[in-house]
């Protein structure tokens, strides 16, 4: 396949993401002519040692990030919900968050991208977490039946401003929970303490109302054959904090219908 090809194969993906980024189309095909005027004068400056995608998404990066325009300005003109939510992300945690998340690149190919490494990505997804749980805090309800890793979910969704409603062991818990509770989140693993699925209890839950679901799990086998909610997200233990943030922030941003809480009052 020619260089050619290849661009125009991936150009779809890159505007989607140039306009994610920038909070316009005409703004982000405006970087991506750029992009492509830059690798036309000097196609040495596109780097595929990753992959032509991420070599493409690396130099609408560097292009990106060396303007001073590209500011919040024109996002926080977008109307729709998740774009309003995206405004409010500071430039270099918004870029890793959209291509972990809307994107689906590896940490590693994220780093790449942004010219960084693995340990700075995860903290820039994890500030785009923390930023992001800022607008869209809400109830959670976690399905796991180990005790530690359960505890860990819990400090991790509390520091990111979320509210933890209960931690359920087992599917029985988890139905009884969320009933009284009507989470605006799910973290749940698939295999529960009694022998019980915890996506057999969140497909019941699913049946009376609506929730992002993340499922952090060490059979990820087990939720690609199983009967399984539409959208959801997956996660494989052993997990990595900053992607169990940016997943949830996804799983949150895309959900128009999360319930959200009202900011609490600082103590006094």
């Amino acid at each position: 396949m020619s260089r050619s090809q290849l661009v125009a194969e991936h150009l779809p993906l890159l505007r989607r993401y140039a306009r994610a980024l920038t909070g316009s189309q005409a703004s982000g095909d405006a970087y991506v002519a750029a992009m492509l005027e830059a690798m036309l004068g000097d196609p040495s400056v596109l780097d595929e040692s990753h992959g032509p995608r991420a070599g493409l998404f690396r130099l609408f990066t560097q292009i990106w990030n060396s303007v001073s325009v590209n500011d919040d300005s024109e996002v926080a003109t977008l109307p729709m919900p998740p774009e309003r939510r995206l405004s409010n992300i500071t430039p270099l945690p918004r870029q890793a968050f959209l291509l972990l998340s809307l994107e689906g690149f590896s940490e590693e190919e994220v780093a790449f991208i942004l010219g960084t490494d693995v340990a700075e990505t995860r903290r820039l997804a994890d500030a785009a977490g923390r930023e992001m749980a800022a607008e869209i805090a809400t109830d959670v309800l976690i399905i796991e039946d180990e005790t530690f890793i359960a505890m860990d979910l819990e400090s991790l969704v509390k520091n990111l401003g979320h509210n933890v409603v209960g931690v359920a062991r087992t599917h029985a818990d988890a139905v009884a929970l969320a009933k009284n509770k009507r989470p605006g989140l799910i973290l749940a693993d698939i295999q529960l303490a009694d022998g019980s699925s915890g996506l057999d209890a969140v497909n019941e839950l699913l049946r009376t109302f609506e929730v992002p679901v993340v499922f952090i799990t060490a059979y990820p086998e087990r939720f690609l054959t199983g009967e399984r909610p539409e959208p959801a997200f997956l996660i494989s233990k052993p997990f990595q904090p900053a992607m169990v943030s940016a997943v949830a922030s996804q799983a949150l941003f895309f959900q128009r219908n999360s319930r959200n809480r009202a900011p609490k009052a600082p103590a006094a």
